[in-house]
């Protein structure tokens, strides 16, 4: 973590410890128009977030999320985080695993994307071109000539206290079996996620901790390659901040912090998100991946 913060938390039994952003950097500034400046902002760990309000057109989202629907590629996932999607996630696979779903769902993906005013397309560019000032290249990660996914889409089912359970992100670039995959380089810079809604019934909040756990906690849990599940009891007394998600909206966060979804409090409306990780694997280069 290179912001400015509260330096390492040390709590007493089981609670969740690590470090903490002070004020001005646990904050999720809003715009309603994209400024790739303040993503690069979270890149360089200088912000906790930035929320882009109504940056992708509702007629868009509506397409997006009705092509996803329809398509007969779309998975079903019982697992991990219950949920529906098109895409690959790199979750606890082999880097061969991993871009062998890549490239299965390559042309899917491309199919469903392939509109204009295409978001991801949009938020990679405009971050590219922003980043080429400072010499840094934007591109997909990739090994041996192969690509990961560039982008996933996905809707979560889950009920319960959350749709999708506290976890951090940067726990996951550490899996044993792609220690030969260059996302594992951005565990030296910072892990950020970004999330494109496209459609949300009431709830379906994101929810942020301010704390990145330590190595030390993730061990003593048993998270250190999964990152997932933290037990709500852990992380009592530790700041959060809820943040309310509408189509259209673009958020991007420190994946490092955990985090987690609450369900939509209709059990009959949908929460779909276009979604994607990134971050510096050296000081001339962004990847991204799913």
């Amino acid at each position: 973590m290179t912001g400015t913060g509260q330096g390492t938390v040390r709590a007493p039994g089981r609670t969740v410890t690590g470090w903490s952003g002070d004020a001005d950097y646990f904050a999720f500034p809003e715009h309603s128009e994209y400024r790739p400046e303040l993503v690069v902002d979270v890149l360089r760990g200088r912000r906790a977030g930035v929320v882009f309000r109504g940056m992708v057109a509702r007629e868009v989202c509506a397409e997006l999320a009705a092509r996803f629907w329809d398509s007969p590629h779309r998975e079903r996932r019982s697992t991990e985080a219950p949920s529906y999607h098109l895409g690959a996630y790199h979750y606890h696979k082999t880097t061969e695993h991993y871009l062998d779903e890549s490239a299965r769902v390559a042309a899917a993906l491309d199919q469903v994307l392939d509109l204009p005013g295409d978001p991801l397309t949009a938020f990679y560019g405009g971050l590219a071109e922003q980043l080429a000032r400072e010499g840094v290249e934007v591109r997909p990660a990739r090994h041996h000539g192969r690509t990961a996914s560039r982008g996933l889409l996905r809707s979560w089912h889950g009920d319960g206290r959350y749709a999708l359970d506290p976890h951090e992100d940067r726990s996951q670039c550490t899996e044993p079996g792609q220690a030969d995959f260059e996302i594992q380089r951005v565990t030296g810079h910072e892990v950020c996620a970004l999330n494109i809604c496209l459609e949300n019934g009431d709830g379906g909040r994101l929810l942020v901790w301010n704390i990145q756990p330590d190595d030390a906690c993730k061990r003593r849990m048993g998270l250190h390659h999964t990152g997932s599940p933290y037990p709500t009891r852990t992380l009592d007394g530790i700041e959060c901040r809820w943040i309310d998600v509408r189509p259209g909206d673009v958020y991007v966060f420190n994946g490092s912090h955990v985090h987690a979804v609450e369900p939509n409090a209709d059990p009959g409306s949908r929460r779909t998100s276009l979604a994607g990780i990134f971050g510096f694997i050296d000081d001339a280069t962004v990847v991204s991946w799913t």
